[in-house]
């Protein structure tokens, strides 16, 4: 099949969200291909995970649509979310590893929570999946007795346990050394590829990130302000890409919370003190 008749696997059009009164996302439309590796970045609070949030269905659009593989996320019934997060892998900040299992146990829980497979089957796949991240090895530990790298590891290996379509990670270099971000970074791409899966993204390492990425949606202002390949980003001329991809301080985003002068508060503590 050509890459021109591929449909997307992930999909927003002209989606809107907020919380209260406080717009998050606004007219975001993007589109995600199978086999991709999608790169979410952008200033933190701009709807990044928010935007992972609305694809695994936690939230509903409050206007414009989701699409998983076709549907619409919004208008799923319960049963048919439940099936369509079977196809998904989530891959959170931190690992959030079950404190109190052992790595097996840990990768083990949703092939047990999800399928009928026998303990022998389940067995042989936990080992394949933690054999794929380097960590067989660590399998009767506890997550109390890994590193930070190794943790985000078994998380990676839980995330594609059911073998899904699409997997999803929020922040997955967070407080990892340069060693463990350099394997977790290659093992999403490698994986990736792989096991026929597509990945988003979501970071703020803009070098590792754009090491491994197909294509690279920056957020910015609740909008989706630029889209494209790490070398198109990295040659954009929009002010707040290039603030964000050089990792500048001030611009667009800038230093200074909005205050009045400095000039006026000073004078007018002054005058305020007896």
């Amino acid at each position: 099949m050509s890459s021109t008749t591929l449909q997307p696997l992930a999909e927003l059009d002209a989606v809107d969200f907020g919380y209260d009164a406080r717009l998050v996302l606004r007219k975001v439309s993007a589109r995600v291909m199978p086999g991709e590796v999608v790169a979410v970045m952008g200033a933190s609070g701009g709807g990044k995970t928010t935007l992972l949030r609305l694809i695994g269905g936690q939230i509903r659009a409050t206007a414009g649509s989701v699409r998983f593989d076709g549907q619409d996320v919004g208008a799923m019934s319960h049963a048919e979310l439940y099936a369509a997060r079977r196809r998904m892998g989530m891959l959170f900040q931190m690992g959030a590893l079950f404190t109190d299992q052992t790595v097996f146990e840990n990768v083990a829980f949703a092939l047990r929570e999800h399928t009928q497979l026998p303990e022998s089957m389940i067995r042989d796949l936990v080992l394949m999946k933690l054999n794929a991240v380097g960590l067989r090895g660590a399998r009767d530990l506890y997550p109390a007795q890994l590193s930070g790298g190794m943790a985000r590891r078994v998380a990676l290996a839980r995330a594609i346990a059911l073998d899904p379509a699409l997997v999803m990670y929020d922040e997955p270099f967070a407080g990892l050394d340069p060693i463990s971000l350099g394997i977790s970074a290659r093992l999403i791409r490698t994986l990736n590829d792989a096991l026929g899966l597509t990945s988003i993204v979501v970071s703020h390492d803009v070098d590792e990130t754009f090491a491994i990425a197909d294509r690279v949606f920056i957020l910015g202002n609740g909008a989706l302000i630029a889209q494209g390949s790490p070398d198109e980003l990295r040659a954009s001329h929009d002010p707040l890409v290039h603030q964000f991809v050089c990792g500048e301080p001030d611009g667009p985003v800038s230093f200074h919370y909005p205050a009045q002068p400095l000039q006026a508060d000073f004078l007018g503590g002054s005058a305020a003190r007896p």
